[in-house]
């Protein structure tokens, strides 16, 4: 299995769960091999005195409470067990993450094969163990944490029985500027915390996705979105199709050009070397008896005569025959 890449619908879909369908169509369309949502209570999630984010005033004004908005564009149950039925019917893996514990219930009861823990939830003990009891895997998402945070979460999640831990490095910023990206930092959390890591990408290109896999990321994650003028406060800091399947077909391609490691010549460029590489070769007219020298011989192309780096042992020989300029040197 190479890189997994999670298409984000997140709450792009706006409340429609035929957009949503729509997007996890358009998800596997382009490559993706997750396609993953947010599912809550709201009122669980939220009080009402929360304010909402300074992107999400940005992008949906300030008239609404944080929870209002949450209300507006999130989904029930029965919508996520709808949504779960099509992702299987048209056969990329639904997923989403919980942000509450009957949601964490909720979405045990679907049989999905890992959870996704979201930035804001790493700090939420009892949700921290609630999803570490159902012993399936995790993944982890990093964001607004210092590593004694992240550390202190993975020990919860140990002592409750969960699966592997996937951490991912990530800025919880909407649209993360680039120089706050820090991928550097998924190697120091590799290193502190002996797990496989990756990236949750908030940047609005995809250089950072294609980077994180050439730093050894197994997951990447990144936001997406039918079109960026859409209401709602993500489609601002998502990819729209056309640069989703982009990503997606970049983050491939770094994946298969990192290769294994061990310098050797392949077999694309096996042909080359005959007609790249350099022969020696008489540099005019040499007669057989002639002793070779510096004077008299050359190096040309093709490389298919002695090579040069044989120069000195050829030097001081005698030509057993006559050459002509450019002919390859036999001894």
């Amino acid at each position: 299995m190479g890189v997994l890449i999670i298409a984000e619908a997140g709450v792009n879909h706006n409340g429609s769960l035929e957009l949503a369908k729509e997007m996890a169509k358009v998800a596997k369309e382009c490559g993706a091999d997750v396609v993953k949502y947010q599912t809550a209570v709201p009122e669980l999630v939220i009080s009402r005195h929360a304010q909402k984010a300074e992107y999400q005033k940005e992008q949906t004004g300030q008239e609404e409470t944080q929870l209002e908005m949450v209300r507006r564009i999130h989904f029930g149950f029965a919508e996520h067990k709808e949504l779960k039925e099509y992702c299987d019917s048209i056969g990329i893996q639904y997923l989403s993450a919980a942000f509450d514990l009957p949601s964490v219930e909720f979405l045990e009861s679907l049989n999905l094969p890992y959870f996704k823990i979201p930035s804001g939830e790493i700090t939420n003990l009892p949700y921290l163990e609630a999803i570490g009891k159902t012993g399936k895997p995790v993944i982890l998402s990093t964001g607004m944490s210092t590593l004694p945070e992240i550390e202190d979460a993975l020990s919860v999640l140990e002592e409750n029985g969960s699966g592997e831990v996937v951490v991912l490095h990530c800025n919880t910023q909407y649209p993360t500027p680039y120089k706050d990206a820090n991928l550097l930092a998924m190697l120091e959390l590799q290193e502190q915390f002996g797990v496989p890591v990756g990236l949750s990408d908030h940047t609005p290109g995809w250089e950072c996705d294609v980077a994180a896999t050439a730093l050894g990321a197994v997951v990447i994650e990144k936001h997406f979105t039918l079109d960026k003028n859409m209401p709602g406060p993500d489609h601002k800091a998502s990819l729209e199709p056309q640069e989703l399947k982009a990503m997606i077909q970049a983050v491939r391609n770094t994946e298969l050009a990192m290769g294994t490691g061990h310098k050797a010549v392949s077999d694309s460029e096996a042909e080359n070397k005959p007609v790249a590489r350099k022969s020696i070769v008489a540099a005019c007219p040499i007669r057989a008896g002639e002793v070779f020298t510096a004077e008299n011989l050359t190096t040309k192309r093709p490389g298919t005569g002695i090579s040069p780096m044989r120069w000195y042992e050829v030097i001081g020989q005698v030509a057993k025959r006559d050459f002509e300029p450019d002919e390859a040197i036999e001894l």
